[in-house]
């Protein structure tokens, strides 16, 4: 499938270097969250090139919740248990998990749906910021440390009436969040659509630290950068 770009595999275990993984959160999904820049100081790998070759590997089941349980730094040595199993951890070699995954119900290996699926799954997450985000953050007068903007995927789950179908597209339904305190929780809810139907349903959940109460006009200016820098690089990628 498409994902071979963004990981490569030694002795058994799958590795993603930093510039593997940004490259897939920008060319992939459009994600320019700075965690995922290859200089980052506190780098991770996109939660979504996780979820996507989980996929890849296990196929998709009716019923799937993902708990992205640690972050993943540059070139960290996985393991994908070859097991078929209701509930499955990726490890790395000191047995640190980093994603559990549970799932249930039929199970569909249609390499033409699951890559259909991943592609706009992925392309509706990476437009979360700043459309989404941003006004949640508005609504409930907080926002994050705008210098060092910590916005971490914690978990992600679907649910299908069927799998009987061979491309899904992904519609944002109303979103919500809730703050406690200095942090907010964030539930970005979906529904999955098949030849016009309504096929199934699913919420990411976002945790944000948010220690300032919300101001729009330095907001702003980070938006403004924030895309700019992305409409730079995929005008660029798309000229080469």
């Amino acid at each position: 499938m498409f994902l071979k770009d963004f990981y490569s595999i030694h002795e058994g275990s799958i590795s993603i270097i930093a510039e593997q993984a940004s490259m897939f959160a920008k060319e992939v999904a459009h994600d320019f969250n700075p965690l995922h820049d290859v200089d980052a100081k506190r780098f991770c790998v996109p939660g979504d090139l996780l979820f996507s070759m989980a996929l890849e590997k296990y196929g998709l089941s009716q019923n799937m919740h993902f708990v992205f349980a640690g972050m993943v730094g540059h070139d960290v040595l996985l393991k994908f248990p070859d097991i078929d199993a209701e509930h499955i951890d990726v490890n790395d070699h000191q047995g640190k998990t980093y994603l559990q995954i549970e799932r249930s119900g039929d199970i569909s290996r249609n390499p033409v749906l699951i890559e259909s699926f991943i592609r706009d799954y992925v392309a509706f997450s990476g437009q979360n910021f700043p459309y989404v985000l941003v006004p949640l953050l508005a609504q409930e007068n907080v926002m994050f440390n705008l210098s060092r903007p910590l916005v971490i995927y914690e978990s992600m789950t679907l649910s299908f009436d069927h799998l009987d179908f061979k491309q899904a597209s992904v519609e944002m339904l109303k979103p919500k969040i809730q703050v406690n305190g200095k942090r907010a929780s964030a539930f970005l809810h979906f529904q999955i659509k098949a030849d016009g139907n309504v096929v199934g349903t699913g919420f990411k959940k976002l945790a944000i630290s948010v220690p300032s109460h919300y101001e729009g006009e330095p907001m702003q200016a980070f938006v403004d950068d924030y895309l700019a820098r992305k409409n730079n690089y995929l005008s660029h990628f798309e000229v080469i």
